[in-house]
């Protein structure tokens, strides 16, 4: 059974910083594509950054080039969001997402998770 447990939410001021953690279970993170999407309120779903199973090369949506950064560490089957710089309008629930690859609207196809909240505000 895949299952992916987010962590690391809350929140901070604008200007702070988060790093949200994805464990999985059930599978081998390794072979497969892994990102994060986020979704406010009232808003369409955003891919927010996705990183390939075949060469680790990564996908970052323009909003937010630059101050977040994803990464894996297939040992501990694990994905990261270091996320800097943080404004209001981050402001989302952040879901953990596992597909095939980052291409298109990967976000909208694949499993994830339950999502954690990141709230910016001051």
């Amino acid at each position: 059974q895949v299952q992916l447990v987010e962590s690391g939410g809350g929140s901070v001021q604008p200007g702070g910083s988060l790093r949200l953690s994805c464990v999985a279970s059930g599978f081998t993170l390794d072979s497969y594509a892994v990102g994060w999407f986020r979704q406010a309120p009232g808003k369409e779903r955003e891919g927010v950054s996705c990183i390939s199973a075949s060469d680790d090369s990564t996908y970052y949506g323009d909003s937010v080039k630059g101050r977040f950064t994803i990464s894996r560490d297939n040992a501990k089957n694990t994905v990261y969001l270091q996320m800097n710089s943080l404004k209001p309008e981050d402001t989302a629930v952040y879901y953990c997402w596992l597909g095939s690859r980052c291409r298109g609207s990967w976000y909208r196809f694949g499993s994830w998770g339950q999502g954690t909240q990141v709230t910016v505000s001051s």
